[in-house]
């Protein structure tokens, strides 16, 4: 081998610099269980809150302290390798910013009807289309009746657009304007959150766009309130400022409205009356049916006064019309929304504006509290708009008032200024209130007693925490963002589970790992003394690298690290076998281990790049995990290279130099496989039925049983939910079903955790609708739990929690279209792009067919026997994104098996010209059989070890790719080779070159 001078040194100084990078990771980890340390010592278990709030003081007083040879925590932790979520806990969304909230802003909220017509035809296109909703609007736009024009005055020529729309342009003129602004808007909002996210204190957070669809993916591993992560990622932080009416302004108008109230109810308490009352909206008699529903009214004050008795009057002055319970809100809000209710409202106050205040608690007669809730009458317009947006705040933070209660100051600009200067004189001139309101909530409606205030600076005052005031404060100086954001996709994981899976990662890398190193000694001797130091010095460069490049690591990645440990293994194991080869040729041993390497190198680079190509085909279709899998296997695969061919041969040279003697083998692995001569080709016809077979059970069971799709491609929500002793899962989903109506619970790990799925109120994706099915899956599951367990506690992601809801998952109908469309054509692509490379590599069509043969039949079979037994089998057999990983890779290691054959059989061709065809291959898959054994074995070997002490959220994928060695092994030997013979049919053709085939042909002739 040249140039091992260069070689070497590049090696020790990789090393070097891989060990340099893991070491931030070890010293952040020491900090970080020093902290924990001393925060036990100050705090006993009973305390989390006071716990985690000592072991962050001491982290910030660690951040600039050096720890190690200059370096501190802050360095320390912002080069760490990086924990995924699902190895550290926290919250991974895809934020769906509205593309239709940022039209109406650009059309300055149009009513033109073709217009709003069009929005509303684009939702149901999107059901069934994957384009994006400005696609879809343009679509329905142009097949509205009529000569509609985008650039019309009632839609896009206004005055936000008037310098870049004008009256005289074409819709395909303004479709080119309008994609600049809405990719304009997009980029504001992932401005905004990036901002934000910046604000919350994770460690290494990171945000993408999605392409142009108006997505952006946000993860936060290591974020531990969740909820309050949630509410911030999704609050608009529409901050307005209304001028408000005065609750004795409302009183007779609340009078009003009860009477009206009770009397749209009689007419229910009498069946004999039909049609006798004419309701504007059909949604009212729902409302009223429970009010009329009585015998007596005077028995029960909400049937006697429906709305009176839910409120308590405002004091004259002041901007509280009225309080009501927490419990009657949604109830009142209701009735005011009635169109019979709205038209008593007199002409000075028929714009106004109903919103609501913060919750408070108050104290009860009887020593009690009571949570209540004020609401307030905003002086609205035609427009709706109010005279002062938060647009104008240039700068926001949280401070303290006179009275020491939280607030948070704010200061406008120019423009802003002036406006408020003006509001705040009215105010002051009237003896009139302000409501700052932010997201359609009233934080404070204070008077103006000194005058107007110039200068543009205010405070928002109300009840509310530090965090609370220093979040708001977060998001006025982020900015807001430019529409609606929905979460369409989440996973939350608590940190319980996260440490669970380092734990169980951990010692299934030990343990696989140690299983290879003492295969390799027992199978090649010294040999495989010298490959067990190449593997560990490959794992070095693989997490150096990784911590390097900023990667993050993920339990699929972990089980990629695993898998690469075996798959490894296969080049070396291809260097020893042709070096053994070598020697019983009887060569010297020089001359042996060079042509012994020489000739492994063709196999060896084309069974990894046919496994790479799968790799980067996962890493451009994949999402979240899925690309932490496909990015270790991906740098697996070329560290393997480096380390076999360059790192080995060192050792082995090293070794032989003086010419001590290297025979690759132990005493009892030397003639294993030596004289072996099955005859593949002969058994070929068995081998076809038994592979129809295995087809028509997989074919005829996914036509009757189908798969089971987990959220992932059908939407839904899936919750992992921990209790305290062992439960029926069976019962569970019995009781679900009764709560959502349909539900599935399955058994997931032990006896006493479940995962349970819903597709209840599937297509809503606000945070509200996910509160509420929290609450509906807690009250469904609380006869089972701790009796002493509250909500708050059920769902709560502490360290240490060992019960309750332990990680969430949601994925919503639109977005399980586009990954199972991703899907499809990440499996498709693998397809075509391995064809295209076997073809381009061993220059005839037939070595195409038969390799692609093979993989569609280990696809279908591994398919099949998941349809099969995904009903009985005792772990989560969902066909998910991991499954799609598992499946890429099912193709990557079969092909990886066909590629070494057929790399034989084409150089058998040229060293036995004068065989029949059957023979050479015969010989060819012989030779090869002690390689295709050894690497199934060890990788069989590796992935039992992960699928028995690994974490149970992959041990779907692991069986997967279980199943798919074992076919991938048999179907390269019995599958993939005969396909290729009985599509060539001839004899004695040097399949290196085309043109002796083509003269062979024309001797035929």
């Amino acid at each position: 081998m040249q140039n091992k001078g260069l070689i070497t040194v590049f090696a020790i100084l990789f090393g070097l610099v891989s060990l340099y990078q893991l070491s931030f990771t070890y010293i952040a980890n020491q900090v970080e269980d020093d902290a924990k340390e001393y925060a036990r010592s100050m705090f006993s278990e009973n305390e989390p809150d006071e716990r985690s709030l000592a072991e962050v003081k001491y982290l910030d007083s660690m951040a600039t302290e050096e720890v190690f040879m200059g370096i501190d925590y802050k360095t320390a932790v912002d080069k760490q390798l990086n924990k995924g979520l699902d190895l550290k806990g926290g919250i991974n969304v895809i934020l769906q910013v509205s593309v239709q909230d940022i039209l109406r802003g650009l059309a300055n909220n149009s009513k033109d009807p073709a217009f709003n017509q069009a929005l509303a035809n684009a939702v149901e296109l999107q059901k069934q289309s994957q384009e994006t909703y400005l696609e879809s609007f343009f679509r329905a736009f142009e097949a509205i009746p009529g000569d509609n024009s985008l650039a019309s005055p009632d839609i896009f020529f206004n005055k936000n657009l008037e310098d870049e729309i004008n009256a005289s342009m074409s819709n395909e003129e303004v479709k080119s304007v309008i994609e600049r602004k809405l990719d304009e808007s997009i980029a504001s909002a992932f401005e905004v959150l990036r901002k934000r996210i910046d604000k919350f204190g994770v460690t290494q957070p990171n945000i993408q766009r999605l392409g142009n669809s108006g997505r952006i993916l946000v993860e936060l591993p290591g974020a531990k309130d969740i909820e309050r992560t949630k509410d911030l990622l999704v609050q608009t932080a529409q901050l307005e400022f209304w001028e408000v009416f005065k609750a004795d302004q409302f009183q007779n108008f609340f009078i009003e409205a009860d009477a009206k109230i009770k009397e749209l109810a009689k007419p229910e308490t009498d069946s004999s009356v039909t049609d006798t009352t004419k309701v504007e909206d059909d949604d009212i008699t729902e409302l009223l049916v429970d009010e009329a529903d009585q015998d007596d009214a005077s028995a029960d004050p909400s049937k006697a006064n429906p709305l009176l008795s839910r409120i308590s009057f405002g004091t004259p002055g002041y901007p509280v019309i009225a309080t009501v319970e927490s419990k009657d809100v949604n109830k009142v809000k209701e009735y005011l929304a009635m169109p019979q209710v709205r038209q008593l409202l007199p002409a000075e106050l028929r714009y106004a504006k109903f919103v609501w205040g913060l919750p408070s608690t108050i104290e009860t007669a009887n020593n009690g509290t009571l949570e209540v809730v004020e609401l307030y009458a905003l002086q609205g317009n035609r427009e709706n708009e109010p005279p002062l947006s938060g647009g104008v705040v240039t700068d926001a933070a949280q401070s303290y008032d006179q009275a020491s209660r939280v607030s948070v100051d704010m200061q406008m600009n120019g423009k802003g200024a002036k406006i408020w200067e003006e509001m705040t004189g009215k105010a002051y001139t009237n003896q009139s209130q302000i409501a700052i309101v932010l997201d359609d909530i009233v934080y404070s409606a204070p008077g103006v007693t000194s005058g107007p205030i110039a200068g543009g600076r205010s405070s928002i005052t109300g009840d509310f925490s530090i965090t609370e005031g220093q979040d708001l404060a977060n998001v006025l100086r982020a900015g807001k963002l430019p529409a609606r954001a929905e979460i369409i996709q989440a996973e939350v994981v608590g940190p319980t589970l996260g440490q669970e899976a380092i734990d169980s990662g951990i010692l299934s890398f030990l343990i696989a790992l140690g299983f290879v190193l003492l295969w390799m000694i027992f199978y090649y001797g010294k040999a495989g003394v010298f490959a067990d130091v190449a593997l560990v010095v490959n794992i070095l460069f693989i997490f150096g690298i990784l911590a390097g490049l900023g990667a993050v690591l993920t339990l699929p990645g972990i089980a990629g690290i695993v898998l690469t440990i075996g798959i490894s293994v296969d080049a070396n194991v291809l260097i020893f076998e042709r070096i053994r080869e070598e020697l019983a040729k009887g060569k010297a041993q020089k001359d042996a281990i060079k042509d012994g390497f020489n000739n492994a190198l063709s196999s060896i680079l084309d069974a990894n790049i046919t496994t790479g190509l799968t790799g980067l085909i996962l890493l451009v279709f994949g999402t979240g995990p899925i690309k932490g899998f496909a990015t270790t296997l991906l740098i697996g695969i070329l560290t393997s290279l480096f380390t076999a061919i360059f790192i080995t041969r060192l050792f082995i040279d090293g070794y032989t130099k003086n010419g001590k003697p290297l025979t690759c083998s132990t005493s009892i692995t030397k003639n294993l496989f030596k004289n072996v001569n099955i005859n593949f080709l002969g058994k070929r016809k068995v081998a076809y039925i038994i592979s129809g077979i295995l087809l028509c059970l997989s074919l005829g069971s996914l036509f009757t049983n189908g798969l089971n799709q987990g959220v992932d491609f059908v939407g839904g929500r899936t919750y992992t939910v921990r209790f305290d002793k062992d439960v029926n899962a069976t019962d569970i989903q019995n009781d679900m079903i009764a709560v959502f109506g349909s539900a599935e619970a399955k058994t997931y790990g032990g006896d006493n955790q479940l995962k349970i799925t819903t597709k209840y109120k599937v297509d809503d994706s606000g945070t509200e609708v996910d509160n509420e099915i929290e609450q509906m899956l807690y009250e469904g599951l609380k006869p089972n739990l701790p009796a002493t367990m509250t909500f708050e506690d059920f769902k709560g992601d502490d360290e240490g929690k060992t019960i309750g809801r332990m990680e969430y998952y949601k994925v919503s109908p639109t977005i399980a279209d586009d990954i199972k469309k991703s899907s499809f054509w990440a499996v498709l692509g693998s397809l075509i792009v391995v064809f295209l490379y076997i073809l381009l590599r061993f220059r005839r069509w037939q070595f195409s067919l038969g390799a692609v043969a093979a993989v569609f039949h280990d696809v279908l079979i591994v398919l099949g026997i998941f349809s099969l037994t995904y009903k009985f089998m005792p772990f989560n057999m969902e066909i998910d994104q991991s499954f799609i990983a598992a499946i890429l890779t099912v193709i990557g290691y079969s092909l990886n098996d066909t590629v070494v054959v057929f790399d034989r059989i084409r150089e058998f061709f040229n060293e036995h010209s004068g065989w029949k065809m059957n023979r050479i291959i015969n010989s060819a898959l012989n030779s090869t059989l002690s390689r295709t054994l050894n690497t199934s074995i060890t990788t069989l070997i590796v992935l039992l070890t992960i699928f028995i002490l690994g974490a149970e959220s992959i041990r779907g994928l692991i069986f997967a790719l279980i199943v798919g060695v074992v076919v991938g092994t048999y179907s390269s030997l019995f599958i993939a080779t005969p396909v290729f013979f009985d599509t060539v049919k001839k004899r004695g053709i040097d399949l290196t070159d085309k043109s002796k085939e083509e003269e062979s042909e024309e001797e035929k002739k």
